[in-house]
């Protein structure tokens, strides 16, 4: 019996998980041949594109009724180390045993992570990196009218002005004044422009959102220190809020350590055209994880649910047919495209890596309802939809209107 270990059970895993098997399935093969295997801490998929809107806990799919009915063994377990001589991963089961886990080919999709700044009263700030802090920060904002009168009770910092920031700073407008007419959002990057790394073309439709909304834009300055009530920033400014956010700075995961690969500025490692890692038999890497490159741009792709998921089809494809002696596919991603979620402003949607503006407004929300509330949940309970959807080159359905978006293939 040939084995398959897929580490993370979020888009990337989930999606290796079903290409390969759907690989498998084609051969006419069962799982006596083929055992595909996902380890993740969690019992579900988090909607992690998701977690800036209200009411997290909802943002999650269950991967029994995802990966079950296509027969994925599931082990429930943080792995906590990866013997890549011995092909081995070591996991921690939920009553503290563990658990040897043997691979032939492993796919490590064990997505990012937020940096989390050291400096004091850090332990004051909420994050929407996981379900678990972004449910957290959901309570404090619903506990906020039932707390001591105060100037900074709705006020709302978010550090950090990119794709995350934005995302949850102009939510946060809605979701605020919603408890109080006196709700304020302020916007702190430390760079001097608003969505830094989302270049010129979309800037002015993220700028006239932030200013419509109201959002208090501080560029050009950090955060130095925060209390439960107040922070400081680097120019001496201080601002009363009991809500600071952090969103600056994301890391590949921490697994990525125990792979003796290459690796870039965000921990994500060195992987060729078939997202097999470079310098290590038999590991590949997909989503987060993975320095993957697009030929057709010739770009190191975004850390972004867009890629993750084809990234993960095309892994699970390759692990499959490298154990059944077959071709392997190298990893072709569909035009980039960009929709960034701008709260009650709209949306803001742009194609190709020099973002050319193609929707704004409400237009372009439209889309990313679309994209957040259909597109990117895998079937569940549906075997054969899911399979149907697993292929490397599977994609989702063109929008309407036609013509406005090149292509939203996965």
């Amino acid at each position: 019996m040939a084995r398959i270990l897929i580490v993370g059970g979020g888009f990337a895993g989930v999606w290796s998980a079903a290409s390969a098997v759907k690989l498998r399935q084609e051969r006419g093969l069962s799982e006596k041949d083929l055992q595909v295997t996902v380890v993740n801490a969690g019992d579900d998929m988090v909607i992690r594109p998701r977690l800036y809107e209200a009411d997290p806990d909802r943002m999650r799919v269950p991967l029994d009724r995802v990966l079950g009915p296509i027969g994925v063994r599931r082990v429930a377990g943080t792995v906590v180390g990866i013997d890549t001589g011995a092909r081995t991963a070591e996991a921690v089961r939920r009553d503290g045993t563990t658990a040897t886990l043997g691979y032939d080919r492993l796919v490590l999709a064990s997505g990012s992570q937020v940096v989390r700044p050291t400096f004091p009263g850090a332990e004051h700030l909420f994050d929407i990196d996981t379900l678990a802090g972004a449910a957290t920060l959901d309570s404090h904002l619903r506990r906020l009218p039932d707390r001591e009168a105060g100037p900074g009770r709705f006020t709302a910092v978010v550090v950090g002005a990119g794709f995350t920031g934005l995302e949850i700073a102009t939510e946060l407008v809605g979701r605020l004044k919603e408890l109080a007419d006196d709700a304020r959002v302020v916007l702190v990057e430390r760079l001097d422009a608003v969505g830094p790394e989302l270049g010129e073309g979309p800037r002015p439709a993220i700028k006239k959102a932030l200013a419509d909304l109201g959002v208090e834009v501080r560029l050009g300055v950090s955060l130095e220190e925060l209390t439960h009530d107040e922070l400081r920033l680097s120019d001496g400014t201080v601002i009363p809020a009991s809500t600071v956010v952090w969103t600056a700075g994301m890391t590949a995961s921490p697994l990525t350590s125990f792979i003796a690969a290459e690796k870039d500025h965000l921990g994500r490692l060195d992987v060729d055209e078939y997202l097999r890692v470079r310098g290590v038999p038999d590991v590949y890497a997909a989503g987060d994880t993975a320095a993957a490159v697009s030929p057709a741009e010739g770009r190191v792709v975004m850390q972004s649910c867009q890629h993750a998921l084809p990234q993960g089809k095309f892994a699970g494809h390759n692990v499959a047919a490298d154990l059944l002696d077959e071709a392997l596919v190298r990893f072709e991603p569909a035009p980039y495209v960009t929709c960034l979620s701008l709260g009650p402003a709209g949306a803001v949607v742009t194609s190709g890596w020099d973002r050319d503006v193609q929707m704004t407004e409400h237009i372009a929300k439209d889309l990313k309802h679309t994209i957040n509330e259909q597109w990117i949940y895998p079937p569940v309970d549906d075997p054969a939809e899911l399979l149907n959807q697993a292929g490397p080159q599977s994609a989702w359905p063109e929008y309407e209107p036609a013509g406005t978006v090149e292509s939203l293939a996965v």
